[in-house]
Order: structure tokens, then sequence, then C-alpha cells
């Protein structure tokens, strides 16, 4: 740790007694994420209360030398958050208020350690619609959704986070401030740098608020369940739907046949909504205005599609329990992945036609490799990103690097990415390359270079650690601490 006695007096002064933890009171929340890929315990872990105690102990660190790593939710998936040694831990955990709520602008102004699900509630509160939904919804925050450009199961109809913020705090990692929290959807006043934070994982500056969109909550919400026999039927039902539907399809969610048997048999609190059997498990849901007649345009839907031979059995919702129990199914699905461990996860996108053979090429090549195998696979279809988790049986601890170089050769074969929703992190770092040319991970380096000099926030995370011979010019600090 870089940090002196006088400076962790510094610190100590500027958060006081809550907002410093030391030893033991910094407890196992601090020190891993759920992949529990072994605990760090932090030096220290720093708990500022609002965006001047951020940008004041930023620049402490800055003057000290000293690595900080972000923390939010910590429901990440790719060892972003976990510290490192040396490392301090910067947590947002007390920063987590909604502060204005905008109906008629449809707007919303929250401090970064805001709970998803507390921001969905207050916007529902407010007859308004939040539409960024992710199993993790009780934990996770909008600062992690943000600095990870979080997805989850609603970005066919609203777009991925970034497509949800208007506007942005950041502190860099001298302590500077960039505020603009304005709420205009058109806003062409040179760079839009608010971009350059969200997805960079707290690499490039800590994001501390955020002005989000919400919208008219929708006031019907239909969900159906249906059993498809074939790759192709799945994807002519989606293209039915989208031409049918229109904006009101929110969701088109996939679950191979060995994911949905595993989500029913070993997921607590499941009702199976169909038996097993088929080869694919389709979750869609309609989200409308039009309370006498959404219904009977969502269900001719699916009887068209069923009359055409595309769905061989389905279930509609009658009920908002019934929304909820179906929406278990799929939220499961991740639990249910969870549950095999020990075992490789991936998330991934990929173009839907080569989705086709996915997984008989891959349990192919594995099994190759490994003898026996396990393959679990399921997402979000229609925006291209599926979850996958693969098991070679028997085998504890897993050969993660033999798993990931088959699974991350196919993926760069067919021109996919290695990450779809969930970020690079320490995890994915290494398979950057097959997701990003040479030139891009070249303007990457020169962003974190140019915005943290000192290579001080998440060192090491989507890029390499740099070479600190090299000569970097850093940015000038401003004396009014905010530009």
């Amino acid at each position: 740790m870089a940090l002196t006695e006088e400076s962790i007096g510094e610190l100590c002064g500027v958060l006081g007694n809550k907002g410093v933890l030391t030893g033991n009171a910094a407890g196992p929340r601090y020190r891993t994420d759920p992949r529990g890929i072994g605990e760090v315990l932090p030096a220290l872990v720093l708990r500022p209360a609002n965006t001047d105690e951020v940008s004041r102990v930023m620049a402490i660190c800055h003057a000290e030398n000293q690595p900080v790593v972000v923390q939010g939710g910590m429901t990440g998936l790719v060892i972003g958050a976990r510290p490192q040694a040396g490392e301090v831990v910067l947590s947002l955990e007390r920063m987590n208020r909604v502060e204005k709520v905008d109906p008629e602008a449809g707007t919303m102004v929250v401090q970064a350690g805001t709970p998803l699900q507390v921001v969905q509630d207050c916007a529902n509160a407010h007859d308004r619609f939040y539409p960024l939904d992710l199993g993790a919804r009780g934990s996770c925050t909008i600062g992690g959704n943000l600095a990870t450009n979080a997805g989850g199961n609603r970005v066919l109809r609203y777009g991925m986070t970034r497509n949800l913020a208007l506007g942005l705090e950041v502190v860099l990692a001298d302590g500077t401030v960039l505020s603009n929290l304005t709420g205009y959807l058109k806003n062409n006043t040179g760079y839009d740098l608010k971009h350059l934070f969200i997805g960079s994982e707290g690499t490039l500056g800590l994001i501390t608020r955020a002005t989000l969109r919400i919208f008219p909550k929708p006031r019907t919400q239909i969900v159906g369940f249906c059993a498809i026999d074939s790759f192709a039927a799945v994807v002519e039902t989606m293209t039915h739907l989208q031409q049918s539907l229109g904006a009101d399809l929110s969701a088109f969610e996939v679950i191979w046949c060995d994911t949905y048997t595993a989500t029913i048999s070993d997921v607590a609190g499941i009702t199976p909504p169909l038996p097993t059997g088929s080869a694919f498990y389709v979750l869609t849901e309609l989200m409308g205005s039009d309370k006498r007649h959404d219904r009977d345009k969502f269900e001719t839907a699916l009887q068209d599609a069923m009359q055409k031979g595309l769905i061989s059995d389905a279930v509609v919702s009658q009920s908002d329990r019934e929304v909820d129990n179906l929406w278990a199914v799929r939220d499961g699905m991740a639990e249910a992945m969870g549950q095999q461990q020990p075992a490789v996860g991936f998330d991934v996108s990929l173009d839907i036609p080569d989705m086709a053979n996915l997984e008989s090429t891959l349990r192919q090549r594995l099994a190759d490799a490994l003898g026996k195998v396990r393959l679990f696979i399921g997402g979000h279809l229609a925006d291209g990103n599926l979850h996958l988790v693969a098991k070679h049986v028997g085998a504890d601890p897993q050969p993660r690097e033999l798993i990931e170089s088959i699974v991350y050769g196919l993926i760069g074969e067919i021109g996919g990415s290695v990450s779809a929703e969930h970020g690079i992190g320490t995890l994915k770092r290494d398979h950057l390359p097959q997701s990003r040319t040479p030139a891009e991970l070249a303007v990457m380096r020169n962003l974190k270079d140019m915005l943290d000099p000192k290579a001080l926030l998440g060192r090491g995370r989507i890029l390499p650690p740099r070479d600190h011979s090299e000569n970097i010019t850093p940015l000038s600090r401003n004396p009014d601490n905010e530009f």
C-alpha cells in the first residue's frame, strides 16, 4: 500500500468514522465476487457519501500513487471489482439515493450506489418505468450497470444501459470532477464524454451520479412460454412476433432443452410451465398500452405461429402472478447454470444464424478434447447474446484454459464477441484481442494513459497493466476541481 499514516489520517478526516474500514471490519463482501475465486483483504475500504468526498479521496490517492478499485453491488462475473494486492477499495454503497424524479421530462437523477430495484420501484411509484432488468436487480447498482453497460432482459426494445443514460457525473483518477447531468435527448455540443465511461468498468473514471431515462409505464404485460422443436422454428417465430407485435415486443428469450431441464429440476420454487422434451423453450413478452386489444393481439400472434407449425405448445400468463412465475423460469436459468460448479461460464454475442450449430459444434469439440462434457445454453436471442456453461464431467478443478480456448476459438472463428454484457474485468482480458483489433486496443490504451496516467483505477482490468517505464504526460489538474 502506498498510503502513509498521514494520508490515512487525511482520508479519515474526509470520510469520518463510517467512511473507513480496516482489518476484519472490511468483511467478506469487499474481498471477492460471485466467481468466488479467492479472497483478497483490502488494506482499506473507503466509503464516501457524496461526490465531493469521492473527489477528495481520489486526490489523496493520486498524490500517494495509491491504486483503487471501485465497488458497487458486487454482482459482476468477470473478477473486475475484487481487490488485488496493494489496492484500496472505494465502495459507493453509501451513495444510494434517488435525488430527483421528473415524470414529465422522463428523467431521474440517481446516485451510483443505488440498487437497480430501488430505481425500478421509484419509477413505478411515479407511474413510470425504468426498463433495465437483471436477475441481480435487488443487489446490483446503477453505477455498476453503467460501468459495465449492462444489458439484461429488455435490450430488444429499450437497448443497453448506454441507451438509458442521458447524463453522468464522473470523478477522474486525480479527483477532477466531470459533471454533466443534463437530461436532454438532443445535445450535440461536441464530444459526448459520458460514453467514454459507460462500459469502461471503472478504469477511466468513477461514475458517481447519473441522469436516467424513464418511460411511461406499460398498461399491459403479457408473457408467453413456448415449446419449439427446431432452431429454425425459433428464429421464424421471433421474426413472426416482431412483425405481428412491432415495438410492443419487449423480450424474446430462448432456453436450450438441457438448460430448461436443469432449471425446473434443480432450482427451488420453479413451477414447470411446460413438460420437458422439446428442443427449445422461448419466453416472449408484450408490453403495451391498449388493455382492450393487447391480449387478443398477443394470443393471435402465438396462435398463428402454432398453426404454421412453429410452436408445438404454449402457455400465456393470465395474471401478474403468472407473469412473475414465467419470468422466474428465465431468471432461474442463471441459478441452474451456477449450480453446475465446478464449470466454466461464458457470455458471448454472435449472429443469430451462427447459433444454429453452436451447441453441436461446441459439444463435439469439447468431447474430442475432454471426453464426457455437459453444455448449458440460453439467453437473449433477439439481441444476439447467449449465456453458456461448459463442464468437463468429473473434473475438479475444471481445465479452464482448455475449455476457454475451445469456446472462444469458435467465437473468434465466426466473428463473435467474447463479452456481450458482463464486461471484461480480469477474467476475459487475455481473450479481448479476439474481439478487438490491434488498432482499437491501441486507442483504448491511449485513452487509459491520458485519463489515468498513473494507472491507479482498476489496474489490470480490461487491459494488461502498463509498463510504468513509459513516459506518459498526465492531465493537468483543474484547480477548481471541475470542468
